[in-house]
């Protein structure tokens, strides 16, 4: 490594220090969050200060900046001789104005909070992560528009309170009868939120709580409560209510007109019979307006993959799904006290160079550590060499990255990691999302019936915005030549109700298998619920719409769908597929053992997942995966290789409330592609004066 390498990191990293711990000074306004504008009003107590640019677009603001002075506003603007009551007027006039237009400003001069590091209260002085919290909220009131936001955070930072004291400051500054409601996860946190907010009003000067000139006492209540419960308390002043219930008592919850919500630690709420967090949630927020000065801010640390917030905030992230809320994500490396000094600049060079020539090594000593290659990658999602150098010594005190991850998450992908027992690898699954995207046709392939002989007959897809059949890319046919094994259709069979596992039928291109230069793709795909006798004949015509492409039904559910509804010669399962095999050449079979054959025992249609077949084929999915051997196109399915767990007794499966149809269609047409099918050849027609015999392809390598 050269010089000029170790000093461009250490510039960066200079940069990066630069911007975390760059002056701030809440008071004057130098640094605070939001576009300020310099101004000096010599005579003020604080003649230098940085306003929000908005409150230059108020006349008395901008003609008293204008004036340079208070003494001269009150002479040239209002043509009276100053004096010390007028002085103290305007002043109080301005203060307040800045008050309403400032938070960071109100905060640190008004509210005080508990001191975490002992002592006595102090005022509330926003740290990096809570002005990168704020300047989300003020983006939005600011655009006059309602503050929806999910936060992903890191543990102990202070998201909590500066949500709960921004609302406090719409309830005191912005508009009368503002009700808020805070619902924390259990009674000790809602307790401490209480406390929190009763300590801050008690300090709070009761002459803000009215409009300048209004008359008051200092002896006046600022905070009543309201009922029996001793939940809900009232700001008279504000004619606003403050509401703190918790989810282990949602009922308590229920009632009220609010304007603002928070919910805390949504991702460990637990679900209980008629206490699911989506129903609290629905509960709270139900009849708030998607109006300005409305707010409903849903925050945790992430407590595993596939619950309530990892949904949501997963939704909100991701800019293909539609969602009412923003997705905001604080890393551990964002928030200032997780740094360690170094002790001289020899050693930050030391660190520097090792940071650098372990970039690639993927090794990792023990569990109390991390490879080269992962403390690169911290660097390159910008955290500072400090940063680093406290995350190594804090993971030398915990045996499991997971504990790592779920306490301090580097991004928002890492925070979610679940206890070990997932299959797939959150970052190898995330490398697929840059191919997923909408398809290029919605619609569903038509015949001349829905089944039997002529369900096959004049083939032809209508584009329908209503349809289930989504393509990306339409099946390709060439003049000249035939290209055999190129199509791939296989079939996941859920239910017929909207509660059932959904029925999948998804078709793979292997073309680009005959170069090597890019992996088979999803190129088309049915998803939804209808009968399975149905379903089967739509993948038929699906299968054969693709050039007649080898159809794969995966036949449990057949096998196991009404056992007592039994056919002549066998179980309705081979008959609904020996019904399709009669009309459809390219159905897959299993193959037949030399017994079998000799007993003249008729094929079996349908891959059986099994207690063999399962692990197999969940293999080769898991080294397509790692491997990036295939490309996808619906991220829905990338969603089901995050939530797929292995179970404690070793089986493979969905965690609780989540599905794995998606999944399946690509465990098993995955392994036929790379398993079981030749690959695709470019045949002249002239010489193909018959349709290749398929041979039953099958499960041949179990």
């Amino acid at each position: 490594m050269t010089d000029t390498e170790i000093a461009a990191l250490l510039t960066e990293n200079d940069r990066r220090n630069e911007i975390m711990y760059a002056h701030f000074d809440p008071v004057t306004g130098e640094g605070s969050v939001g576009e300020r504008v310099r101004v000096c009003i010599s005579d003020f107590a604080i003649p230098i200060q940085w306003l929000p640019v908005e409150m230059m677009n108020v006349t008395f603001v901008k003609k008293l900046v204008k004036a340079g002075s208070i003494s001269r506003f009150l002479s040239d603007v209002l043509h009276v001789e100053p004096d010390n009551t007028d002085y103290i007027k305007v002043s109080r006039q301005f203060i307040r104005l800045r008050y309403k237009h400032d938070f960071p400003f109100w905060a640190a001069t008004l509210v005080y909070i508990h001191n975490k590091k002992a002592g006595k209260d102090v005022l509330f002085r926003l740290y990096y992560p809570q002005r990168i919290l704020v300047s989300r909220f003020e983006a939005r009131r600011k655009a006059k528009e309602p503050i929806r936001l999910i936060l992903l955070k890191a543990r102990q930072w202070g998201g909590s309170t500066t949500t709960q004291l921004y609302m406090a400051w719409l309830q005191f500054f912005h508009k009368k009868g503002l009700n808020s409601l805070i619902i924390a996860h259990q009674g000790t946190a809602s307790d401490e939120i209480k406390d929190m907010f009763d300590n801050m009003i008690k300090k709070y000067p009761v002459e803000f709580l009215h409009k300048m000139g209004e008359a008051y006492s200092q002896n006046e209540p600022k905070l009543v409560g309201v009922g029996k419960s001793g939940s809900t308390s009232r700001v008279p002043q504000r004619n606003c209510k403050i509401k703190i219930g918790t989810a282990e008592r949602p009922d308590g919850c229920r009632g009220g007109a609010y304007s603002l919500v928070h919910l805390s630690e949504v991702g460990i709420w637990k679900k209980t019979d008629g206490k699911s967090p989506e129903d609290i949630v629905r509960s709270a927020c139900s009849g708030i307006l998607d109006e300005p000065y409305t707010m409903i801010v849903m925050e945790s640390t992430a407590n595993g993959t596939g619950n309530f917030f990892h949904t949501e905030y997963s939704a909100a992230a991701d800019p293909q799904i539609p969602s009412q809320f923003e997705a905001l994500f604080i890393a551990w490396f964002q928030i200032e006290h997780y740094s360690r000094p170094f002790a001289s600049a020899d050693e930050q060079r030391d660190f520097a160079q090792h940071l650098w020539l372990n970039r690639f090594n993927a090794n990792v000593p023990s569990n109390r550590e991390e490879s080269g290659r992962y403390l690169w990658s911290l660097w390159e999602r910008g955290a500072s060499m400090e940063a680093i150098n406290w995350y190594i010594r804090e993971r030398s005190g915990k045996n499991d990255f997971a504990v790592m991850a779920s306490e301090f998450p580097s991004d928002d992908t890492e925070a979610f990691v679940h206890s070990g027992t997932m299959v797939f690898d959150k970052y190898l699954v995330k490398r697929f999302e840059p191919y997923c995207r909408p398809p290029q046709f919605i619609g569903e392939v038509y015949a001349d019936t829905d089944e039997g002989e002529d369900a096959l007959k004049n083939l032809r897809f209508s584009e329908d915005k209503q349809g289930l059949l989504h393509i990306w890319a339409k099946p390709e046919v060439f003049d000249d030549v035939e290209v055999t094994d190129r199509y791939l259709t296989v079939v996941d069979i859920g239910g017929r109700s909207n509660k059932a596992d959904w029925s999948v039928i998804v078709v793979f291109d292997r073309l680009s298998m005959i170069d090597g230069s890019e992996p088979p793709s999803v190129v088309a795909q049915w998803y939804g619920h209808c009968d399975i006798d149905r379903l089967a004949w739509r993948a038929a015509q699906i299968a054969a719409y693709y050039n007649e492409s080898l159809l794969v039904i995966e036949s449990n559910t057949l096998e196991t769908h009404d056992k007592e509804r039994q056919v002549e010669g066998g179980d309705q399962s081979q008959y609904i597929l020996n019904q399709i095999s009669n009309i459809y050449p390219n159905l897959y079979a299993r193959r037949q053992s030399e017994e079998e054959i000799r007993e003249g025992a008729p094929r079996k249609y349908g891959f059986h997942t099994n207690v063999a077949t399962k692990p197999m084929i969940i293999s080769t999915l898991i080294k397509c995966v790692r491997d990036r051997l295939y490309i996808e196109r619906d991220k829905r399915c990338l969603d089901e290789y995050d939530t797929y767990e292995r179970k404690q007794n070793g089986a493979y499966g969905a965690i609780v409330g989540k599905h794995d149809d998606l999944l399946m269609t690509r465990a098993i047409g995955l392994h036929i592609c790379f398993r079981e099918m030749e690959i695709p050849a470019f045949v002249p027609k002239t010489n193909r004066l018959l349709k290749k015999d398929r041979s039953p392809v099958s499960e041949a390598s179990i």
